[in-house]
């Protein structure tokens, strides 16, 4: 079977998520290769990569929380809500204080609603929006809520600061920036973005783009992969026995184990071995678990003949 895990790894800038996942697929000769999170190609910083086994786990990345340092340069607007675009507007910008710009930051703190920016990879009549958008199409987007657990002030340097972010699941970093420009009155674009965590993963444990890019075989990432069951480190466990584990592989909910009770909702699975089995989720008021996402569920096992 071959190995899984999860690679942290820091995206460069002028590189997609897409494009950094083929990169690593072919470094690493793995059958199957995703990321934990799209991040915009001129943006940098955490992309989980997720391989093989690990690969099932993509679902639980979403809600991950999540930090942003992102520098807004104020009296800009353009299509894309980032520097890139076409540039729509621009405005003086008036001698706004440290002060003014916390109060402005307090108005976007906790349920916000964000309107998805049209250059966005949200599917509408089938297409994706920055498939239309390239092609001069703009739609009705209705408005979302996202969470926005805090926003601090990390440097003032006008036309531009730079904010530090933590943001639940759908948040758009560079649609907070453009709100926050119309907030302060003169508009905004995002000018850079890093993502400096994602769930457990921090910026400085991840293997730089540098490196990535210049590697010439996988072995160097084969010895940074950390386990897959890292991504739900904050998830209670629960150890079956042989039989319970082997039912629970074979899709049965399972009665959970005495040293599991008080689990409740969602839990990480384990065979007495040590194995991590995968996702389950306790149910019938904490009695049984079923399996929610089995991890080496399709692993090769030996032919039983008949005697």
């Amino acid at each position: 079977m071959p190995r899984s895990g999860i690679l942290i790894i820091d995206k460069g800038a002028g590189v997609s998520s897409f494009h950094a996942v083929a990169h690593l697929r072919r470094l690493l000769r793995a059958p199957k290769v995703g990321h934990g999170g799209t991040l915009d190609p001129e943006a940098t910083g955490v992309l989980p990569i997720l391989v093989n086994e690990a690969t099932k786990l993509t679902p639980y990345f979403v809600d991950h929380d999540k930090e942003y340092l992102a520098t807004v340069r104020l009296g800009v607007v353009t299509d894309t809500q980032d520097l890139s675009g076409t540039v729509l507007r621009t405005s003086p910008v008036p001698a706004l204080t440290a002060a003014d710009l916390e109060g402005a930051l307090g108005r976007f703190v906790g349920t916000i609603r964000q309107v998805p920016p049209m250059y966005s990879a949200l599917h509408h009549g089938g297409r994706r929006l920055y498939e239309l958008a390239r092609r001069g199409v703009e739609v009705e987007r209705e408005a979302r809520e996202v969470l926005i657990y805090s926003l601090g002030l990390e440097g003032v340097a006008l036309p531009s600061f730079t904010i530090r972010v933590v943001c639940g699941r759908g948040t758009y970093v560079r649609t907070l920036c453009a709100d926050l420009g119309e907030a302060l009155g003169p508009g905004a674009a995002l000018e850079r973005l890093v993502r400096t965590r994602v769930g457990p993963y921090t910026l400085e444990e991840a293997l730089p783009w540098e490196r990535v890019r210049e590697a010439h075989e996988g072995a160097l990432l084969w010895d940074r992969l950390l386990p897959s069951d890292s991504a739900l480190a904050s998830r209670p466990t629960v150890t079956l026995e042989a039989g319970a584990a082997e039912a629970l592989l074979h899709g049965q909910a399972v009665p959970v184990p005495a040293a599991g009770a008080g689990a409740h909702g969602m839990v990480r699975l384990y065979a007495a071995t040590g194995e991590f089995l995968g996702v389950g989720r306790v149910m019938e008021g904490g009695a049984r678990v079923k399996p929610e996402r089995i991890l080496h569920g399709d692993r090769p096992r030996p032919r039983v003949l008949p005697a």
